[in-house]
């Protein structure tokens, strides 16, 4: 057995797929130019790390459903204000995951919501966030099974392992009390822990139309608008401070109190 056999031998053994696809090419360019045994070894065991990020990426964008048509690169920012020209791609590199915290975004149907949200989730998932995209309906049904099945725990430690969980549309989950619980447990769970992204065609005054209780819809509103970016999208296509929406669950917080008193 020659060298260069027992090198892609060895190759295969060690499951370096990678190097073993590039090694003659590598292997000849590095004699032509007189690279060094450690610039040999260094572009191999790089171009085997390349290798395996590409896959790793590959592999968590396929479980991540998000929608392929949905990236930065098709959104169109020239119709936004500057300042959120500015802060969606400010979201896309993952600092607000690294802090816990959370992204919400306003708007009707059809303003472009869902695919921002999308468009962040695809950004991330290339810096290497384990992401997912789901729809809530879809979200509480899977919670709802599990829960059902005495599975609910097992089922919550299996979303935990997305860094980012994407609810689109929470405005259209207006279903029974048991299905709103689990919802609620699942926002929890991830408080302050894992990030969430909201899309919503229903403001905050209106989250009661999801959540059923006026106490279960400010103890829901207070745990994704703590630490939260909060974006509207409108016909102005404006921003909105996540102040103003903590002022707004304060006040259903109190109704919430005086109904219980």
């Amino acid at each position: 057995m020659s060298t260069h056999e027992a090198l892609r031998l060895h190759c295969k053994t060690l499951r370096l797929p990678t190097m073993l696809s590039a090694l003659a090419d590598t292997m000849s360019l590095a004699e032509r130019e007189g690279w060094s045994y450690d610039q040999l070894l260094l572009t191999l065991f790089e171009q085997e790390l390349e290798g395996r990020r590409q896959r790793r990426i590959e592999r968590h964008l396929k479980q991540s459903q998000l929608p392929p048509d949905k990236t930065l690169a098709q959104f169109d920012l020239q119709r936004l204000p500057h300042r959120l020209q500015q802060l969606l791609p400010k979201l896309c590199e993952g600092g607000f995951v690294d802090r816990a915290e959370n992204v919400l975004f306003f708007g009707l149907p059809g303003t472009g919501k869902s695919h921002a949200a999308a468009a962040v989730g695809y950004e991330l998932v290339q810096l290497g966030y384990r992401v997912l995209f789901i729809p809530t309906f879809r979200l509480v049904g899977r919670l709802l099974r599990a829960k059902r099945d005495y599975e609910l725990e097992r089922e919550l430690r299996r979303l935990d392992r997305f860094q980012v969980v994407i609810l689109d549309d929470i405005g259209y989950v207006q279903q029974s009390q048991e299905e709103m619980e689990v919802l609620f447990t699942f926002l929890a769970e991830r408080y302050e822990r894992r990030s969430v992204i909201i899309t919503s065609n229903l403001v905050f005054s209106e989250w009661d139309r999801i959540f059923k209780n006026p106490l279960t819809t400010a103890a829901a509103i207070d745990r994704v608008v703590h630490h939260s970016t909060i974006i509207e999208f409108g016909k102005e296509m404006t921003s909105m401070r996540a102040e103003v929406a903590a002022q707004r669950q304060r006040q259903l917080q109190t109704t919430a109190k005086q109904r219980a008193g």
